[in-house]
């Protein structure tokens, strides 16, 4: 509950409870104010006697609309108890009724008498007093529910902020194990063979996992890292399959300074070597392809598949993805997943705007060399 408090504090004059008594007093000042000139206008306005009558009804109006706005909405109201506070605010413009009149006849009568002002109406029980504390009271449990909902709304955003935060984490520990496993190994033997590709593999499996672990804590990264991060990926992937395995890699369009949530294509090509690579295929392959025009991105993945597979739109990675996007991407996104007889497509668009490039100055990034083209 802390961060979504400090969420709260983008309005801190209507949440902060140093600034409590200066809401209050604004408050009381409008009331007087709008009060003074709305009742006690006319051809002989006395505005100081008006003013002052105005000013001797706050005390009575506080005492009247606080303990609702502050005990009976959140009590009954909020929690749901809606038959209490049904009851409670009978029964309480029944007393109201009693205490209008209690405060005219024994306060405000005897002090017009005193100072001989003659705007005081002489009704004891008047209506209109009695609709004016009861208006007072009406506008203070709005002001009330109406931050009541602000902060709902916060808390929900910062839950929602919280939720897709978690599942980046889970994204991030979700690496087939299998492929590091067997990466590993592969690293392992190519250092026994004294391999001169040994660095290299070592290389690309610590870009990829430092990328994972470090670099995807802004909310955006640069397209370019994510682009050489896959790269690396499949590199690791056909040190494993060796030439059994047919790859496309392939990029169009000016990708710098592009900027995209993180990881959010990396599991669908980590989906598509998972059911591309069975060992029932003859000769596995694999295509990605992906276009850049203006703030419009395409992907399309394509991979062959046992035709006695069906391809699961149910994995967590990908539901994780799902949800990612229509958290981060709402309305402005689109992806499909076909499973075809003996192979899988994934085609996934983004609609990327202006202002999520301007978050690229705040994550303190350096953008990698743009490739308009890259073939692997």
């Amino acid at each position: 509950m802390e961060q979504a408090s400090k969420s709260y504090y983008q309005l801190p004059f209507l949440f902060e409870s140093r600034y409590r008594l200066y809401r209050h007093a604004i408050f009381w000042l409008i009331h007087v104010i709008v009060f003074t000139y709305l009742f006690y206008r006319g051809p002989n306005a006395n505005i100081p006697e008006q003013l002052s009558l105005s000013l001797l009804w706050v005390p009575g109006m506080m005492a009247y609309c606080y303990p609702v706005m502050y005990y009976f909405v959140p009590k009954f109201l909020l929690n749901g108890n809606y038959k209490a506070f049904a009851l409670a605010m009978l029964l309480w413009a029944i007393g109201g009724w009693l205490f209008n009149y209690g405060y005219r006849v024994y306060f405000m009568m005897p002090l017009a008498a005193k100072f001989n002002w003659t705007t005081f109406g002489k009704m004891a029980w008047a209506p209109a007093s009695y609709l004016t504390l009861n208006t007072m009271m009406g506008i203070g449990c709005t002001i009330v529910l109406f931050k009541n909902w602000i902060k709902k709304q916060q808390d929900w955003m910062q839950a929602e902020k919280d939720k897709v935060s978690a599942e980046l984490q889970l994204l991030k520990a979700q690496i087939h194990p299998h492929f590091l496993f067997n990466t590993l190994n592969n690293i392992y033997s190519s250092s026994l063979e004294y391999s001169p590709k040994t660095p290299e593999l070592i290389l690309r499996l610590s870009s990829l996992l430092s990328y994972m672990l470090y670099d995807c804590k802004p909310t955006v990264v640069f397209l370019n890292k994510e682009i050489d991060v896959m790269r690396d990926y499949i590199e690791l992937e056909k040190e494993r399959y060796g030439n059994r395995i047919e790859i496309s890699f392939h990029v169009e369009g000016d990708t710098s300074g592009i900027m995209i949530a993180p990881l959010l294509l990396l599991p669908f090509l980590e989906n598509a070597f998972k059911h591309g690579t069975s060992e029932q295929l003859e000769k596995p392959w694999l295509s990605f392809d992906l276009n850049v025009k203006d703030k419009l991105i395409k992907c399309k993945i394509v991979n062959s598949k046992n035709q006695q597979l069906s391809m699961s739109q149910h994995g967590i990675g990908i539901q994780n993805v799902k949800k990612r996007l229509s958290y981060l991407y709402p309305g402005k996104h689109g992806l499909k997943i076909s499973d075809e007889l003996d192979f899988f497509v994934v085609s996934l668009w983004l609609n990327l705007e202006s202002g999520d490039q301007s978050m690229a100055d705040d994550t303190h990034l350096k953008d990698p060399a743009s490739q308009e083209k890259i073939s692997i």
